[in-house]
């Protein structure tokens, strides 16, 4: 059998010897314990011991780290990506909606600027969308969405929020056809506010133009002058707003 050896003796290995050994080495545990309770006697040790411990636990728990931050940038970045492209969708839809709401604005100021008009003149109007218009530089026409079925006739002036527009010329069940009063084949009667003064304004083909060219030079008439229609022939309803004096000139033969 073999023995063991006297220096390899197991500090728990049975008998009074070794018993008495671990009471004692308990013993001696318990009154460090209690002395450095009471006295904090060893806890310049144990900030020097947790130290020297300290980078070791770093290094055990730095793949850890690294799996932890490398997992939060990816999802942040994520996270980021996806804010801002719901960012910029929910702009986008608020500025149509802006838009929308602007135009609607716009729509409303206008109706109620006809409305105005229809209540202060007392007239019998029927309102009308402009659906089309014509880009012939020599043809001024629109196209609206009231037409016979809605008791429109070919000769009625077509009015808008801050006067004549232009007069029908075609009729279709649901639609109709208005020359504008710039088109060049278009004359209306118009009359100076200020004076009373009686003439007739011509289409030019440009947009926003009209000429007058049969009034005398001894005429009382200047820029800033307002035009009206004067109610000659008819066809127009008078004292609507037709246009302004922009420039007064003479014509070749002086006259």
């Amino acid at each position: 059998m073999p023995l063991s050896s006297p220096d390899k003796v197991s500090l728990f290995a049975e008998g009074a010897v070794s018993t008495a050994r671990l009471i004692a080495y308990l013993t001696l545990a318990m009154i460090v314990m209690v002395v450095d309770h009471r006295g904090n006697y060893l806890e310049h040790l144990r900030a020097v011991a947790g130290t020297l411990v300290e980078p070791v636990y770093r290094m055990a728990a730095l793949p850890s780290d690294v799996a932890r931050a490398g997992r939060l940038a990816v999802a942040t970045q994520t996270q980021l990506v996806d804010e801002n492209r719901d960012l910029r969708e929910a702009l986008l839809l608020a500025q149509v909606r802006l838009n929308r709401m602007s135009a609607l604005t716009a729509q409303n100021d206008r109706l109620k600027k006809l409305l105005d008009v229809q209540n202060e003149l007392g007239l019998g109007v029927q309102l009308a969308r402009l659906i089309d218009i014509d880009l012939d530089p020599f043809r001024h026409r629109v196209v609206l969405d009231a037409g016979s079925a809605q008791m429109i006739k070919v000769g009625q002036p077509v009015l808008d929020a801050f006067g004549i527009m232009g007069q029908i010329v075609e009729v279709l069940p649901n639609t109709s056809v208005a020359l504008l009063i710039t088109d060049p084949t278009h004359a209306i009667p118009v009359m100076v506010r200020r004076t009373g003064l009686r003439t007739i304004a011509y289409g030019t083909g440009a947009i926003d133009r009209l000429q007058l060219p049969n009034i005398p030079i001894s005429a009382d008439i200047k820029v800033g002058d307002e035009l009206v229609t004067s109610g000659l022939g008819g066809r127009f309803p008078m004292g609507f707003e037709v246009g302004r004096i922009v420039e007064i000139s003479n014509d070749e033969s002086g006259m």
